[in-house]
């Protein structure tokens, strides 16, 4: 038997439903009640000025939960198949069936099911909140192999949340559904090792949430083969832990889950970092990279008018991974190449890892001290690693000597050659080693988060999630790698709303034109990304729209004049609106909300918003609808209230839908709602 839960009371307390006394300190709040019927249990809890209150209905002959809100469903666990409650065990799933007992005393709801396994029940207990629920439950008389949760996704309208998703048509790097239920979600590993921008997280258009409170990997399932259903299964016996928010908006579910979680206490992004783009050598090099390729690209940049508050030297700079010496051959002067940089304008900045490669003068040493992360089978030896570059052991940060030891070799690097800031990449910990003593592998997260925070991230952030540390931090995030065509680019906007949604607000997209190694992206491609990114917190560059080498074929690609222009149109359009954008960022500090938001946000009862996938409000003044394909034309939503038409200089009322606005390559499509805070400062940015 699972710890943690305590057993439903006896039968003799089911005959009857009760009201338990509230506690002192809510003493004025309506309690909730409990009705009893042969058929149901439900819970009502009454709405107060803050929630709108709702009612849960326990159906008795097969355990299933349906939450209702001003007599309308807003969230139903599956029923028939493999139930609402569900564990695997003994490798196949099974699920609670018929409630045999049940208890309501102090405020809680307890629960005991018989299962599709004889003698093995389920213990649940229901904790009501004004604007939640907990559901925790755990199964007695087995061990399981994971639990999980079964939801009918109709039940709650659309879904969303979740962060990058791994999808069956290529996600993330090319398909993130916006919302979730109109693809397909099929996401193992999602955990808090991920390297995916992930939280347990979900919230609907009803105005439901779920939060799954785990440490554990899950196994997230949405709509997979169409089959209409959400499961969030937890790969552990533990008791599974999990919060039902309830309330009237969508933004009124995300402000509960970033009250738990917290939001961000600064932005490690300064002014300058939010008004230009940070170019980055991946996408345009990728590790075919040395200094004179660097420099001339700095250069191209410069003389072209394209500006940036910083140049990085991504992957491939190092002797082997892990010397943190530059490779002498490749760069042959590397303080030169850094004093040239700052010449340009532009500060410094280097790509790193604490993946150590064993073939790294380095590893030996690291792993001689104890500074690498055990194997999680055989303590007694590092854990190893295999990754884009080789078998690698990675920096145990859980260790204080170990971190002291690769800060201070970061120390010393900078100093030698003017790095201004640092790019981390990879992960800090990997599901086949063992955390340090003392720590779950859920903490990396947060110990990888005050590591980075000792540095200037340069306007590219760090990938770190789930841990409430990771919140509270304020980094950018960019998104993981993208191709380089139109797909990717529409991936890449409802990403970033993905993302800025489960808690994460200073968003950039993967580098502009998008990388992994995919042939160079158009010329239309390139430029639509960057008036895209225009219209988003920040821009993170890196295909120069001078000229690029094509990985696929190794050869030269330039662009011509007008792409160059555009290019720098964008940029500087990014820079105009820089003092509106840190108006927003000031604001998310105050509350959490999110910059680049979907249109529901803002516009809750306008309900063609909730399946736009191609506009973002930025702030609460401009709504950015950029063309995302090759399409001369496109249809822009414009949700109620007066709008300003930046590219017709024109006043047009909502709600209404605008067919076949034109999108010539030189038009990025952007309104202003004249009623809304900020809009003078857009205007003037914009007009």
């Amino acid at each position: 038997m699972a710890a943690g839960l305590p057993l439903a009371a006896t039968a003799s307390q089911q005959a009857r439903a009760a009201t338990p006394a509230a506690p002192t300190q809510q003493a004025a709040r309506p309690a909730p009640r409990l009705a009893a019927s042969a058929d149901h249990l439900t819970l009502t809890v009454p709405p107060t000025s803050g929630a709108p209150g709702y009612a849960l209905r326990v159906t008795r002959s097969q355990l299933s939960f349906t939450t209702s809100s001003s007599g309308a469903t807003v969230l139903a666990t599956a029923t028939g198949g493999d139930g609402a409650l569900r564990f695997r065990a003994g490798g196949a799933w099974r699920h609670a069936t018929r409630v045999t007992r049940w208890s309501w005393q102090h405020g809680t709801l307890a629960l005991t099911a018989d299962t599709t396994v004889p003698g093995v029940t389920v213990e649940a207990r229901v904790t009501p909140a004004a604007d939640r629920y907990r559901l925790d439950w755990q199964v007695d008389g087995a061990s399981p192999e994971q639990l999980g949760l079964a939801y009918d996704l109709k039940s709650a309208g659309h879904w969303y949340g979740h962060g990058e998703t791994q999808t069956p048509h290529g996600g993330p790097a090319t398909d993130q559904p916006w919302p979730l239920d109109s693809g397909e979600v099929v996401h193992p590993g999602f955990g808090p090792a991920s390297y995916y921008m992930v939280d347990p997280f979900w919230f609907t258009s009803r105005g439901a949430g779920l939060r799954v409170d785990t440490g554990h990997v899950m196994n997230v399932a949405i709509n997979q083969g169409e089959d209409g259903l959400g499961r969030f299964d937890v790969a552990s016996a533990d008791p599974y832990r999990s919060t039902v928010f309830v309330e009237r908006t969508p933004l009124d579910v995300y402000r509960d889950y970033v009250g738990v979680v917290g939001k961000p206490a600064k932005s490690d992004a300064s002014y300058r970092q939010y008004a230009e783009p940070v170019w980055n050598s991946w996408a345009q090099f990728y590790t075919k990279v040395d200094q004179a390729k660097l420099l001339d690209y700095a250069q191209d940049l410069h003389d072209h008018g394209i500006t940036g508050h910083a140049l990085q030297l991504d992957d491939k700079w190092e002797s082997d991974y892990g010397n943190m010496t530059f490779d002498a051959k490749a760069y042959p002067d590397p303080a030169a190449m850094s004093r040239k940089i700052h010449g340009l304008g532009f500060d410094f900045g280097l790509w790193v890892t604490l993946w150590i490669n064993l073939d790294s003068d380095q590893y030996q040493y690291a792993a001689d001290h104890g500074y690498l992360l055990k194997d999680a089978a055989d303590p007694a030896k590092p854990c190893t690693v295999t990754w884009w570059n080789g078998k690698a052991g990675i920096v145990d940060l859980g260790n204080p000597q170990a971190e002291s030891w690769y800060a201070g070799r970061l120390k010393s690097l900078m100093g030698a050659y003017g790095v201004d800031g640092l790019k981390f990449d990879t992960r800090f910990f990997d599901e086949r080693c063992a955390p340090h003593p003392g720590y779950q592998p859920a903490d990396y997260q947060r110990l990888g988060a005050e590591l980075a925070d000792g540095y200037d991230l340069q306007g590219v952030g760090i990938r770190v999630h789930w841990d409430t540390a990771a919140h509270r931090a304020g980094f950018v995030t960019r998104q993981v790698d993208k191709g380089t065509g139109w797909d990717s680019l529409r991936a890449s906007v409802t990403q970033n709303l993905a993302i800025s949604t489960i808690g994460y607000p200073f968003v950039a997209t993967d580098m502009i034109g998008g990388s992994s190694a995919k042939p160079s992206p158009t010329k239309e491609v390139l430029v639509r990304w960057a008036q895209s990114a225009a219209l988003m917190p920040l821009m993170y560059a890196s295909t120069s729209p001078v000229d690029t080498v094509d990985p696929t074929t190794g050869k030269k690609v330039v662009y011509d004049r007008e792409t160059t222009a555009l290019y720098r149109e964008a940029v500087a359009r990014h820079r105009r609106l820089a003092p509106y954008i840190w108006d927003q960022v000031r604001h998310t500090l105050k509350t959490g909300d999110p910059i680049m938001r979907p249109l529901f946000f803002d516009y809750p009862h306008d309900q063609a918003a909730y399946t736009v996938a191609d506009e973002w409000m930025l702030g609460p003044a401009v709504l950015a609808a950029p063309q995302l394909t090759d399409a001369p034309t496109r249809s822009i939503h414009l949700p109620p209230g007066a709008w300003y038409d930046v590219a017709h200089a024109r006043i047009l009322r909502g709600a209404q839908t605008l067919k076949s606005y034109a999108t010539p390559l030189g038009a990025t499509p952007a309104f202003i709602n004249l009623k809304a805070k900020g809009a003078s400062k857009a205007l003037r940015a914009l007009r």
